[in-house]
């Protein structure tokens, strides 16, 4: 009896460690997906200074322009400061 209470402890054991790997694995993805967000939002975000200033008008903020920063900021908020080269 007490080979198959040992047995059971381990496969115990290694199910709460896959639940845990399971979490990590899961936050992780959760963080890429949060980046790929805010750089979407920073692409967008140039693009659309690129083109105001291409079209030789001034720079002026948009309805548009400040919902992609305040994606941008939210994202900081949350998960710190994006670096300025932009290579992390």
């Amino acid at each position: 009896m007490a080979l198959v209470d040992k047995v059971k402890n381990q496969a115990a054991q290694l199910a709460q460690k896959a639940q845990e790997a399971g979490k990590v694995g899961q936050a992780k993805f959760e963080e890429i997906q949060a980046r790929r967000q805010a750089d979407a939002a920073l692409r967008e975000l140039g693009r659309l200074v690129y083109h105001q200033v291409k079209a030789g008008g001034s720079l002026a903020m948009t309805p548009e322009m400040e919902s992609r920063v305040a994606e941008v900021s939210s994202y900081e908020t949350e998960h710190g400061p994006l670096s300025e080269s932009g290579s992390d």
